[in-house]
């Protein structure tokens, strides 16, 4: 294929997934890649691996539709992707499908073995293309940073993480104002302590790096379950105040009850930064259906807010990461720093460490500045 021609045509991904199922991340994001939702795609899927094919599997059909080969090996998924008309990106969704969890809560899918056999096939054809992996980087903070390193050795565009930190901020507010921001609250919800404790995570990350001079660092972080939550508060060790304002934002959080008289389990992550900064993530099972967030600005004002997603399908904020996506690999420019995604990566690997040995740990792998 000429220069020429290769200018001229869609950008073409070889897509990896755990598993493609009805409402999985595979479904919202590649479905849209694949004009599902009446989504416009700009990029063109090439080649498709499935990790796992369950009962209730919608690859093999999509596949079909869209004529688009499956392969039983990453290294077949990216050869013969840019041997039968190039290759410009690859997608990982290493999210959902059937794998093990262990004492720590945490679910072990196989991030790091799907990167390092993407990253070995595209060593062999020698392509320095842009990698996007869905959510954090693995369960452990060993694989986490060797996945990074990985990446930055190579000199890959890299983009992670999930659509959270990307939906929109309702109410509206000046984002200068966190210049000067000393603490930060974030309340997330479920009883899936891992994967909704990193999307909390990755929010208060997206908010903390807007701080004056950027990062920093995270010098440790300890986390709390159940009543020590509440005594910690009674001590006044984190601020109650915050967590209330993330409650009263819009007219229809008038009916909202004190967390502490729901009856359900609290968990409290903090993250004490190397600039003195203080990070926190409140969770409990239904006291909102949204993640939201409330900081000290300088000036001591309190500003709270929603990071707005969707409820149901078709889970817009879904179409807006996919678009992020696309733009990552047309332009192969990061969006955002990839020290985010291991800043908030290493975040919840250290939580749910701290959560099980239940003490605070220093954080060495995250001093770093970006």
């Amino acid at each position: 294929m000429s220069e020429a021609q290769a200018a001229s045509r869609a950008k073409r991904v070889a897509v990896i997934v755990t598993e493609y199922r009805f409402n999985s991340h595979a479904d919202v994001i590649l479905g849209r890649l694949l004009g599902d939702f009446d989504y416009k795609p700009r990029i063109q899927v090439a080649s498709l691996y499935t990790d796992q094919v369950p009962d209730n599997d919608m690859s093999r059909e999509a596949a079909e539709r869209n004529r688009i080969p499956i392969y039983s090996t990453i290294e077949e998924t990216i050869r013969n992707a840019h041997e039968q008309g190039g290759l410009d990106g690859v997608v990982i969704i290493g999210e959902h499908g059937d794998y093990p969890e262990d004492e720590k809560g945490r679910k072990h899918y196989p991030r790091r073995r799907l990167l390092e056999e993407t990253l070995k096939s595209l060593d062999e054809l020698e392509l320095r293309i842009p990698i996007f992996s869905d959510k954090h980087f693995s369960y452990q903070i060993e694989d986490t940073v060797y996945m990074y390193e990985q990446l930055r050795k190579r000199g890959i565009p890299f983009l992670g993480g999930s659509s959270i930190p990307h939906a929109p901020y309702v109410p509206a507010f000046d984002v200068n104002k966190l210049k000067d921001a000393k603490e930060i609250l974030v309340l997330s919800y479920s009883t899936i302590v891992e994967a909704y404790g990193y999307h909390g995570l990755e929010l208060l990350q997206s908010l903390a790096e807007k701080r004056a001079g950027g990062e920093t660092g995270v010098r440790s972080v300890s986390a709390l379950e159940g009543e020590e939550v509440w005594e910690a508060m009674d001590r006044k060790e984190w601020p109650e105040d915050l967590l209330l304002s993330t409650l009263n934002i819009v007219k229809e959080d008038s009916g909202h009850v004190h967390p502490r008289e729901r009856g359900e389990t609290p968990w409290l992550f903090i993250v004490d930064y190397e600039d003195g900064t203080k990070g926190y993530v409140f969770q409990q099972n239904t006291v909102s259906d949204q993640w939201r967030f409330a900081f000290r600005d300088g000036q001591g004002e309190i500003v709270s807010a929603i990071s707005f997603s969707e409820l149901a399908r078709p889970f817009g904020h879904f179409e807006t990461l996919t678009r992020i996506v696309e733009d990552f690999v047309i332009s192969g420019t990061e969006p955002f720093p990839a020290e985010r995604v291991l800043m908030s990566s290493g975040l919840i690997n250290y939580v749910m460490d701290a959560l099980h040995e239940h003490k605070k740990l220093e954080t060495p792998a995250l001093r770093i500045h970006y």
